[in-house]
Parts: C-alpha cells; sequence; structure tokens
C-alpha cells in the first residue's frame, strides 16, 4: 500500500471510529432522557427499543458498501425504535451523497414515512403535530445537507476530470508536435539519400566522379541521419521545449546542403531580427517544400524568397518548376505545415503554379 492509501485508509478508520462514538453517545443520551421521563407502554418496548438501537450501531460501519440495504433495515425498525434516530441520519444521508437520486428518493419516502408510523404508535408528549414537523425539519435538514455534499463531490470529480482531461490534451499536443519535427528532420535526409541513391542506381554508366560525388553525398547523408537518430532518441526522453529549434538564419545551411542534388535559388531581404518562433516556422516551411520538390519534381529549379521587416511580417515562397515525380506523397506534410502556420499566428497557400510546377506562399506573424 502506497503512503497516500495509507494516509487515506487511516483517516477512513478515524472517520468511522467517530461516527460509530457518536452513535454509542447518542443511544446514551436517548436512553438516559426516557429513563428521567415517562416511560414508554407498554413498559417491554423500552427494552426491545434500547437492544435494536444496540444492534443498529455496527450497521455503521456499512455506510459506504451497502448503505442502502442498511437504511432499509433501519427504517424498518425505526417505525417503533427512537434509538436507531442517529445510525438512520447517518445511513440516509449516505444514500443520498453515494447513490442514485431516484433510489435516494425512495429511501426518503421510505424513512419519513416510517416516522408518520412511528408518531401513531408512540404518541409523545409533545403532541402529533409537533413531532411530525420535527421529523420533517430533521429529515430536510439531513437530505439538503447530502444534497450539497453530492453536489460538491460531482463539481470535484468534474474538476478533476477536466484537469485529466487537459493533460491528455497537452500530452496529444505534445506527440503532434514530436511528430512535426520528427517528419521535417528525418524527411529531409532521406529524401537526399533517395535521391542520389536512384542517380547510382538508374545511371550506373555515369562518370565516375559524379558516381563519387553522389556515393559521398549519400554517405555523408546517411551519417547526418544517424546523428538525427541519436537527437531524436534523446528528445524522446526529454520535454518538447527540449527540441533543438532551427532558426531563420540556418536557412542558408539547409539550402547549401540541397545545392549539390539541386537547383536552388535562395533570396533573402529580411530587415532587423526575425522572432524565434516566425523564423523557425520559416525554415520548416522551406525544408518541407524542398523535401517535396526533391520527390515529386527531381531536376527542377527551385526559388526561394524571403523577405521581412517589423511592419509588414515575414513572406515565405518557394517555387519548383515542372519536373519528374520519382515518389508517392501522402500530403501529410502540406497538412502539418498549414498547421503550423496556424499555430504561428500566420496563413499558408499552396497549390500549382503556371509553369506546371508547385507554389506555397506563407505569411507569419513579426511577433515572438
Amino acid at each position: 500500500m502506497t503512503g497516500e492509501g495509507t494516509r487515506r485508509g487511516a483517516r477512513g478508520l478515524a472517520v468511522d471510529l467517530g461516527v460509530l462514538l457518536v452513535g454509542v453517545l447518542a443511544w446514551l443520551f436517548i436512553a438516559g432522557e426516557r429513563l428521567a421521563s415517562e416511560m414508554p407502554s407498554p413498559a417491554w418496548l423500552f427494552d426491545v427499543d434500547m437492544a435494536t438501537g444496540l444492534l443498529a450501531l455496527p450497521l455503521l460501519w456499512l455506510r459506504r458498501r451497502w448503505p442502502t440495504q442498511a437504511a432499509v433495515a433501519l427504517i424498518v425498525v425505526s417505525t417503533y425504535a427512537e434509538t436507531i434516530a442517529f445510525p438512520l441520519l447517518v445511513m440516509l444521508f449516505s444514500v443520498i451523497v453515494r447513490r442514485p437520486p431516484r433510489i435516494a428518493a425512495w429511501v426518503y419516502a421510505g424513512s419519513l414515512a416510517a416516522s408518520g408510523v412511528y408518531v401513531v404508535l408512540r404518541p409523545e408528549e409533545m403532541g402529533l403535530a409537533f413531532s411530525i414537523a420535527f421529523a420533517l425539519s430533521v429529515h430536510a435538514a439531513v437530505a439538503g445537507w447530502g444534497l450539497f455534499v453530492r453536489y460538491r463531490r460531482q463539481m470535484e470529480a468534474r474538476a478533476a476530470q477536466a484537469e485529466r482531461d487537459e493533460r491528455e490534451r497537452a500530452r496529444q499536443r505534445a506527440r503532434d508536435e514530436l511528430a512535426r519535427e520528427l517528419h521535417d528532420m528525418l524527411g529531409h535526409r532521406l529524401s537526399l539519400l533517395s535521391l542520389h541513391a536512384g542517380d547510382m542506381e538508374y545511371r550506373p554508366d555515369a562518370p565516375a566522379e559524379e558516381l563519387t560525388r553522389a556515393a559521398g553525398v549519400v554517405r555523408e547523408q546517411s551519417q547526418l541521419a544517424m546523428r538525427d537518430l541519436r537527437e531524436i532518441i534523446a528528445i524522446l526522453r526529454a520535454p518538447i521545449g527540449e527540441l533543438p529549434q532551427p532558426r531563420i538564419a540556418d536557412l542558408q545551411a539547409l539550402v547549401e546542403e540541397a545545392r549539390p542534388a539541386m537547383r536552388i535559388e535562395l533570396a533573402m531581404r529580411v530587415e532587423g531580427e526575425v522572432p524565434e518562433r516566425s523564423g523557425r516556422t520559416a525554415y520548416r516551411i522551406v525544408q518541407e517544400a524542398l523535401t517535396n520538390a526533391r520527390k515529386h519534381a527531381e531536376d527542377a529549379p527551385v526559388g526561394i524568397a524571403v523577405e521581412g521587416r517589423n511592419e509588414d511580417g515575414l513572406t515565405v515562397a518557394v517555387v519548383n518548376g515542372p519536373g519528374r515525380d520519382t515518389g508517392p506523397g501522402s500530403g501529410h506534410g502540406l497538412i502539418g505545415l498549414e498547421e503550423r502556420a496556424a499555430l504561428a499566428g500566420g496563413r499558408l497557400e499552396y497549390g500549382p503554379a503556371a509553369d506546371g510546377g508547385w507554389r506555397v506562399h506563407a505569411w507569419l506573424p513579426w511577433t515572438a
């Protein structure tokens, strides 16, 4: 048993003992009041009442597991016994708190009916009207308290469930973010590997210099992919906030890395320091666009234009010409880019270009 479970068990035991102690004191008080006042008639009813009250006390231990059954048993004997008043009220409270409203309503109505039978069988010196009013008041007080506790517990349960749901949504957002990062990190490397490996496979008669250069690129990208895999393993053990994040300044290195296999023109006209979030999103947009161009427009020229300043925001345009489609696409990359742009407060558009190629255009706010 855990420490928390032990504390809950100790607290529950203390509460149970306290309730039992109060029940014994209530039994002694009622017995003492009856001995000091008029005894019931017939005289043997007092002994039966006292014995019933003592036998009812152990039922207090059942108020959590079987409150309805215990309450029904106490309702039956409450038609003649007054010493079971406290156990009956405790059980009535437990039923209202722990059981469905329909069951609680039936038990509550039965308790009221039993009170009426008691008043008729054992009229007190207080009078019939006062006894009925007193019974109604006590039942109403117990019902009101029980409904309040029930409502409070429901609110606490809903708040706890809402917190669990929010944690699950946060975990899902983290998983989605991690999936996007993995897609961007490995997709770029693997597309380069596929491109150069394809050249070596389908052009075995190429000059030795080209084959050597392609083999060098494959070796280099394989090493970089292995490095990325090691980073991914570290990422899986670290919070999302610790992911290595690219910046707008890394675009030049990204283009140079892809340039041996692609014809790329990069134009950057940026005034001022690009905010980290917008810069990271712009990098991922260019990275995914280059990956798609390698897959679906091999040998096509690619133009990249990045412009921005504080007043206008940051715009990113990647346009490639028509080329040979060398691989299937899932479409998830472009959908992920739309989500990235939206999360950064911007927008992204993509579609066929006028010359039959493909165009990706994004606008991002100049905000952190």
